[in-house]
């Protein structure tokens, strides 16, 4: 079965995997086992999906009636590899510039960050596999339809896309409240990658460790840090400004 969102049942959801359907996660009821699980974990890891394990109410929640253990959250835009995206721009002799999303799980500021990255020229978003927003009607709504236009490319590990970014001869900077350098000693003319943070913890350790240079956007107040929306917005608006506007 299928409305707009989800598809649930064993074959409906199987068969718009195996089509190529974008699907943002599949949820499969705890304790399934057999071919069932083994065909799903399969596909979902085949395809990049994010597979999330729940319990049976939980599941019915989203698809009531004969679900049979297994709905799908269909994704309202189409999602990108990094590793074709960014041969793609300097094919087009393109200076890259990409917004990294670490643990931004806020739907609204989801959409804000990629309303701002489209306005800013920025050439699209790296989000986790597991651990960011869905990209749902209101993120579409709050990046007032920049999210229809603005690529979103999911890695199954931010590290390792850094690491790819790096190798393809990308800078990658993070913002963190322990940077020393300030954002406009940055050289955003490069090729470069912004990294933001969740609004909780900020950027990963992890993820800082693999950075090539950290900053931090000044503040007068007693506030303990801008919203990451807006974080974003002056991270981009720095990167335009640096690039005469014409990214």
């Amino acid at each position: 079965m299928k409305d707009n969102t989800t598809i649930y049942g064993r074959h409906p959801v199987l068969d718009a995997i195996r089509g190529g359907t974008a699907i943002d996660k599949v949820m499969l009821q705890r304790g399934t086992r057999g071919e069932l699980e083994k065909e799903v974990r399969k596909l979902c890891k085949e395809h990049d999906i994010p597979l999330q394990y729940a319990p049976k109410e939980r599941i019915q929640k989203f698809a009531p009636g004969n679900n049979q253990g297994i709905v799908a959250f269909v994704s309202l835009i189409p999602y990108y590899k990094l590793e074709d995206l960014l041969p793609l721009l300097y094919e087009r002799q393109e200076t890259p510039l990409l917004v990294i999303l670490d643990g931004v799980t806020d739907v609204r500021n989801f959409g804000a960050i990629a309303r701002t990255a489209e306005c800013s020229g920025a050439h699209g978003l790296v989000i986790p596999r597991k651990g960011a927003a869905r990209i749902n009607a209101d993120a579409i709504k709050t990046s007032a339809g920049a999210l229809t236009h603005l690529p979103v490319c999911r890695a199954n590990s931010l590290v390792s896309a850094i690491e790819f970014l790096q190798l393809s001869g990308v800078q990658v900077f993070a913002s963190t409240l322990q940077g020393t350098k300030p954002l406009s000693a940055l050289d955003l003319t490069a090729p470069a990658a912004l990294i933001v943070g969740s609004e909780d913890e900020g950027v990963s350790h992890g993820v800082l460790r693999k950075t090539d240079d950290n900053f931090i956007i000044p503040q007068l107040g007693k506030t303990d840090s801008y919203n990451v929306s807006v974080a974003a917005g002056m991270m981009l608006y720095e990167a335009m400004r640096q690039r005469g506007g014409n990214i």
